[in-house]
Order: C-alpha cells, then sequence, then structure tokens
C-alpha cells in the first residue's frame, strides 16, 4: 500500500463522516450527545472487539499503551462529545463547515510541536480558509437555528482535539497496527462512555429506538464508527497527517446536500462560498508542501 492508496482510503473514510453528520442531527433530538457519543463509538468498540480477537493484530507495545489508551480517550470519548453537542445547536451544513478546518487546524498543531514548520504560504492558506468560515457563518446566522454560533465554537474545539489525533496517532500506528491501535484506542474511549451511560441510567433512552432510530445508530456504530475509523488509522499509517487531513473537506459537501435532502435544512450561498474558501485554503496551504515532499 502507498501513499495515494492512503489518501483514498481518508477520503471514503471522511465520505462515511458526512453521513454520520446527518445520522447524528437526525438522532440529537431525542438523545443526549454523551448517549449517542456511546452508539457511535461504545458501540464501534463493540464491533472491533471480537474482529481484533479473531485476527490478532499486532497490540501498542506495553510501553505504548499509556499514550495510546489517552489518545483514544481524546478522540474517540472528548471529541466525539463535543461534536454531538455541537451538532445539537448547529445545522449539519454550518458543523461540517467548522469541522473542514481540520487540515489547518493538523498543519498549525504539527507546526507548534515541532513536526512540520509552518511557512508563510501555510499561514495565507490558514487565514484564507478561517476567514472564510467565519464569514460564512456569520453571514448565514439569520437561517440558522437559534444559538447556532454555540455549536460552531464547539465543533471548533472538538476539531482540535481531532488535529492532536492526527499529529501523534501516526509514530504509534507504525509500531503496532492499524487494527491493534484502533482497537486499543476505540475501547478506551468508548468504553468510557458505554461505562458512563450504563452507570447513569440512559440506556432506557436507547431501549427506546423506534425501527428508524436503530438503523440509524447501526450506521453510526459501524460505519461512522469502527468501519469510519479503521479506514482512518490505515490512512494515517501510509499517509502523512496533513494529506490525510485533507480529504475532510468532502464531510461537509456529503453533509450539506444530505442535510437539505433528508432534514430539510437551508443550504445559503454563503455557506458554500465558505467550503470553496476552506478547499483554497487548504489547496493553498498544502501545495507547498506537496512540492517540499517530491524534492
Amino acid at each position: 500500500m502507498n501513499e495515494k492508496t492512503g489518501v483514498l482510503l481518508a477520503l471514503l473514510s471522511s465520505m462515511l463522516g458526512g453521513g454520520a453528520a446527518v445520522a447524528t442531527r437526525f438522532l440529537i433530538g431525542g438523545v443526549d450527545p454523551l448517549t449517542l457519543a456511546a452508539v457511535r463509538f461504545g458501540g464501534g468498540a463493540l464491533c472491533l472487539a471480537p474482529l481484533a480477537l479473531l485476527l490478532r493484530p499486532k497490540w501498542p507495545s506495553r510501553a505504548d499503551l499509556p499514550a495510546v489508551a489517552g489518545l483514544g480517550f481524546l478522540f474517540y470519548g472528548v471529541f466525539i462529545a463535543f461534536y454531538n453537542l455541537a451538532l445539537s445547536y448547529t445545522t449539519v451544513a454550518r458543523g461540517t463547515l467548522a469541522l473542514s478546518t481540520l487540515p489547518l487546524l493538523t498543519m498549525v498543531a504539527g507546526a507548534l510541536l515541532g513536526v512540520e514548520a509552518l511557512t508563510a504560504r501555510k499561514t495565507a492558506g490558514v487565514l484564507l480558509a478561517t476567514g472564510g468560515v467565519a464569514l460564512a457563518l456569520t453571514a448565514s446566522l439569520g437561517n440558522a437555528p437559534e444559538g447556532a454560533w454555540r455549536g460552531d465554537l464547539i465543533m471548533a474545539g472538538a476539531t482540535l482535539c481531532m488535529a492532536l489525533y492526527n499529529v501523534y496517532a501516526r509514530p504509534f500506528i507504525a509500531r503496532s497496527s492499524a487494527l491493534g491501535f484502533l482497537t486499543v484506542g476505540m475501547m478506551a474511549g468508548g468504553g468510557a462512555l458505554i461505562l458512563f451511560t450504563l452507570v447513569s441510567g440512559r440506556v432506557q433512552t436507547l431501549l427506546a429506538f423506534d425501527a428508524v432510530q436503530v438503523w440509524t445508530g447501526l450506521y453510526l456504530a459501524i460505519g461512522g464508527g469502527a468501519l469510519g475509523f479503521f479506514l482512518w488509522v490505515v490512512a494515517l499509517r501510509y499517509a502523512s497527517p496533513t494529506r490525510v487531513a485533507n480529504t475532510i473537506t468532502v464531510n461537509p459537501m456529503i453533509a450539506m446536500a444530505a442535510g437539505t435532502l433528508w432534514l430539510g435544512e437551508p443550504l445559503t450561498a454563503s455557506l458554500i462560498a465558505g467550503l470553496v474558501a476552506v478547499c483554497l485554503g487548504v489547496w493553498l496551504a498544502t501545495t507547498e508542501w506537496r512540492n517540499t515532499a517530491r524534492n
């Protein structure tokens, strides 16, 4: 497997993530964010565990286990709680547009941690995309739910969690395996969410799901959880964090279209302009990196 294949896998993962955003927005009206997080990543962990036991992948070393579990809790626990909470305030289109700044936050986090230098061109790309998102979200507030700005800010915090995960994960994946790394991490984050759901009595909410909610929850656990992030972790093994994160711009495209068709959410010209600005900003910031990588 080469870097190009890794990017294609990340692209497929981002497409599944766009569908998961719509599923989350559909369910969030009747389920609190933490219980819904347990459905997605607690359910995802339950899907991965028997598969990992059957395939016996290379597990993280004893020395790496605390860090891998910590990354899992950060992403599959903290990130998803923020993500779901954000979508309880804002629309799928606005939320995923804020999430699409992931490549730029990954780049900034990598620069601050000494992983990747932040040049003038990359800085210009970051400013262009961030400005486009800010302008789009501000201009479309009139068509957004009340308090949508809270969701947008919370999604920015969630995106930072994902950026840190991208930057720190790759060496641990390389020393173990994609399935072993993902299973340990998702069991740490998803397991904590399952435990919280059990001790807080929230299981009754899940038992009251109707057929449509059950099928939507299964998609979240299998497609948006286990499969989606298995593909993401495999992609991080073979491609750089920045290139993998670049594929997240597909997420709002899928989410905006599906949110408009199935949830009746408004799709405004300012949101589309913001997405274009993000794509241009990502292109501006990453083309220099690609040229450097070839030399």
